[in-house]
């Protein structure tokens, strides 16, 4: 049975949709908790995140600032 759902209760059209993205998204989870307690994943601390990022914002403005000089 395909019942239709309301768009204003529902992002799905169909039980059987949100169903179906229910199910994927608990694998989705249960793999990404797995990796986490896998000891061979990499953990990077904050500052390691937050340097990165830094640069990827560097590296994008220069990139603007680059073509409006072009």
């Amino acid at each position: 049975m395909n019942a239709a759902l309301d768009p204003i209760v529902s992002e799905f059209s169909s039980q059987e949709d949100a169903s179906a993205y229910d199910q994927w998204f608990r694998a989705k989870v249960e793999a990404a908790l797995q990796r986490a307690d896998d000891p061979a994943t990499p953990r990077f601390t904050t500052d390691q995140v937050m340097r990165a990022i830094d640069g990827v914002i560097q590296a994008a403005q220069a990139k603007h600032a680059q073509r409006r000089l072009g």
